[in-house]
């Protein structure tokens, strides 16, 4: 959570009446080390997307892939130019992306702010399990 709000992913703000909020879970997993390495616990907060209906919460949906014809190109100026090039896989990126939408979502359990249970959050980023999430 302190990752999350660090990210500014959301902010806190009034329920309207008849706003469409979503709802969240938190799904936890176990990660085994190596033989001499502790096990890590690790949570995740995800967004019940499937609640959302196409032409009212969105309306496309976007996954960014990279085209072949991009990579050749680069390849070929890093050989021109004698450069040297790194290659590393961000598996989270879309997750530091804006939204364009307004996308509510409900406290998530065990977070509620005491004395503001009956706010809720407007998402600034993306989450997991949301539509625009690939």
């Amino acid at each position: 959570m302190a990752l999350l709000e660090k990210n500014k992913t959301f902010t806190l703000v009034e329920r309207s009446p008849g706003q469409r909020v979503l709802r969240n879970r938190w799904v936890f997993k176990l990660k085994l080390g190596d033989g001499d390495s502790s096990p890590r616990y690790k949570a995740r907060l995800v967004v019940k997307g499937f609640d959302k209906k196409h032409g009212i919460d969105y309306e496309e949906i976007f996954s960014p892939v990279v085209k072949m014809t991009s990579i050749r190109v680069v390849l070929g100026l890093v050989a021109y130019l004698d450069l040297e090039i790194e290659q590393f896989d961000v598996k989270t990126v879309f997750l530091h992306g804006d939204l364009e939408e307004d996308i509510f979502m409900e406290q998530p359990e065990g977070f509620k702010i005491k004395g503001k249970e009956d706010m809720i959050y407007i998402l600034e980023k993306s989450l997991y399990g949301l539509k625009q999430a690939p």
